[in-house]
């Protein structure tokens, strides 16, 4: 059992969220464990032996509510104080990530080595801090400060490799991309589309090419892959494979106990779609998030066969466009809550030990709702994880990234105001210039990666079927947000090119 003390007097007079919370083994994979609050004290009931550390939405003044997480710790009877054990973990990530990135005695990272010691000083202050109140106090104030300069570290890295990777002119015009709604087909969104980006990611729901068994809806994408072609748009498309109920076409359900039966399905449908969009897509998003989405309760064995099938496939018939396996929820939270699904890192691998043939992977980083995988996570631990994907030896595509640019749901059907986006913030409640500011940060972290060769923000427009409400970077209605327009300059700075106004006919 761990234990932390998460008040400063022993009444609890902060609002504690458990949304989110898990217990994290020492090799990074996360336990399941229960985690109660009582009065001022968490206590984690977890089901395995040795280290383990917490991670938990927390506020940091000025940095956002961010899903930190703690030290590995050893089980003890006096409470860990919460503030301190989280200030323990950022420093030491801190730590490491500037010994991998060789910063110790890098010119002009004097600034941001100071801002790490006043950190470590005042986490060594509240260490030796007699009074809880008082430690409580010191060791938020570090928090902060640790916070701020992790993220300030990966800003660091980034300019400098950014800047290697531009000089080298290591981004072509197929670097920055967009998925599209299929269902919107206005000049005016198909315009931005062209504007605003070097591709576009087109999905081909299962659900909404098949609705009924053998009766194909071909129309719609037929139409989008032929004004995409015509106006010279490169085609990502996908994914052909995943098993949530927003890509699964009702009737298959019927066939769920049928294992043989459902992966002859997925080769036919795999084979159909690719067949009539194969000279058209430069890059197919095979199979996504089966490690985390599983409706038909497969097994490890049998995910990975259908894996396996569906890559081969497309390669088979599709030999000169890439194939992407797609992970999800990259830290892999789920699997504390559910055994059946299986941690991202350990499927990547066995795809790549299996033989599966394919090209690169892909990865999505979503955050806002309060959902397991888009609980708000900083710049330093989207940097960091990064990183670790890298190891992998494959090339790395953002498949989806996207944040919301509002605090609240619109209305629900039922009337009233809809629930808050609760998954977190990030230095602010989330606007339309956090927005922003969040996706210039972001993508040049991303893109200053060598390993990294392509980012896709999730949804062009806002609408009622978005995983991220408000995640669009036009509003309902088309008009541009800062973030479609911060991403213009982007672009034009990452190709050398001068920009031209959204709108304007030829922007890009």
């Amino acid at each position: 059992m761990l234990c932390f003390a998460v008040a400063e007097n022993g009444a609890s007079t902060r609002e504690i969220t458990l949304a989110g919370a898990y217990v994290v083994g020492s090799d990074g994979v996360p336990l399941r464990a229960d985690v109660e609050l009582k009065e001022a004290h968490l206590i984690c009931q977890k089901r395995a032996e040795g280290p383990a550390g917490l991670a938990i939405l927390w506020p940091v003044p000025g940095c956002g509510y961010l899903l930190l997480e703690t030290s590995r710790l050893l089980e003890r009877d006096k409470p860990y104080n919460l503030p301190l054990e989280l200030v323990r973990g950022r420093l030491m990530r801190i730590n490491q990530k500037r010994e991998d990135w060789g910063l110790f005695d890098f010119g002009g990272f004097q600034p941001v080595a100071a801002e790490i010691d006043r950190a470590r000083d005042l986490f060594v202050a509240a260490i030796k801090e007699d009074d809880a109140a008082s430690q409580f106090r010191i060791a938020e104030k570090a928090l902060q400060l640790a916070v701020v300069a992790g993220e300030r570290l990966s800003h660091f890295h980034a300019d400098i490799f950014l800047t290697r990777r531009k000089q080298s002119h290591a981004f072509s015009r197929r670097t920055i991309g967009c998925t599209v709604d299929p269902t919107s087909t206005s000049d005016a969104y198909r315009q931005h589309l062209k504007d605003g980006f070097d591709f576009a990611h087109l999905p081909i729901p299962w659900r909404l090419l098949e609705p009924k068994q053998q009766e194909y809806n071909w129309r719609l994408f037929d139409s989008w892959v032929e004004w995409l072609t015509r106006n010279r748009v490169p085609v990502h498309a996908g994914p052909l494979v995943a098993f949530n109920e927003a890509q699964l076409p009702d009737w298959l359900a019927m066939y769920e106990t049928d294992f043989e039966t459902v992966r002859n399905m997925i080769f036919d449908h795999v084979r159909r779609v690719v067949e009539r969009y194969g000279s058209y897509v430069l890059q197919w998003e095979v199979i996504s998030g089966v490690h985390l989405d599983n409706m038909f309760n497969f097994t490890f064995e049998q995910l990975m066969e259908v894996t396996r099938v569906s890559t081969a496939l497309v390669k088979q018939l599709a030999p000169r466009a890439h194939a992407i396996i797609n992970l999800t929820a990259p830290w892999g939270e789920y699997y504390a809550r559910n055994q059946r699904t299986i941690p991202p890192l350990l499927y990547a691998d066995m795809a790549l030990q299996s033989g599966v043939t394919f090209d690169a992977f892909g990865l999505q980083f979503n955050f806002g709702p309060a959902a397991d995988g888009m609980y708000v996570r900083d710049m330093f631990q989207i940097s960091s994880a990064l990183d670790l994907f890298a190891k992998l030896g494959k090339p790395l595509h953002i498949t989806g990234v996207q944040v919301p640019s509002d605090t609240t749901v619109a209305r629900t059907d039922t009337g009233g105001d809809g629930p808050t986006l609760a998954g977190g913030t990030w230095h602010q409640p989330w606007n339309e210039d956090i927005q922003a500011e969040w996706l210039r940060r972001f993508v040049e972290i991303a893109l200053s990666k060598p390993f990294v060769e392509t980012v896709s923000w999730q949804s062009l427009a806002d609408h009622s079927r978005q995983e991220v409400p408000h995640g669009g970077l036009l509003r309902a209605d088309l008009a541009p947000k800062a973030a479609y327009r911060q991403l213009l300059t982007l672009r034009s700075e990452l190709l050398g090119t001068p920009q031209k106004a959204a709108g304007e006919p030829g922007a890009s």
